[in-house]
């Protein structure tokens, strides 16, 4: 399994990216599927993470401002993230969960400036 970000870069405060997760070797409608962040020092947390089942899941700190989707067609699991604070910068990274076994992207920089 293999996941590949891209999306992330610098941004006003209020602004908004996309990050996109492209998948293969598994297909992101079958499994769950996260998007995790890590700031300097600190743990990677959870963001978003949303079912085979299409359930959603969010941080209290994203809530109403991300969105976690994915294109069955594409293999690729996406993350909207709207009115982006400084707060929000880390490296966020993809995470699927196959038959008890985590696999991560390799991460991608999102910066938000004041």
């Amino acid at each position: 399994v293999q996941l590949v970000e891209s999306g992330g870069g610098l941004v006003q405060a209020g602004g908004s990216l996309r990050l996109s997760c492209a998948a293969s070797g598994s297909s992101v409608s079958r499994n769950a599927m996260g998007w995790y962040r890590q700031s300097p020092g600190k743990q990677r947390d959870m963001v978003a993470a949303i079912t085979p089942g299409g359930t959603t899941n969010y941080a209290d700190s994203v809530k109403g401002r991300f969105t976690i989707s994915r294109d069955n067609a594409k293999n690729t699991v996406y993350l909207q993230m709207n009115s982006l604070k400084p707060e929000d910068t880390a490296v966020y990274y993809c995470n699927a969960y196959i038959f008890g076994s985590a696999y991560w992207g390799q991460g991608t920089l999102v910066t938000v400036s004041e």
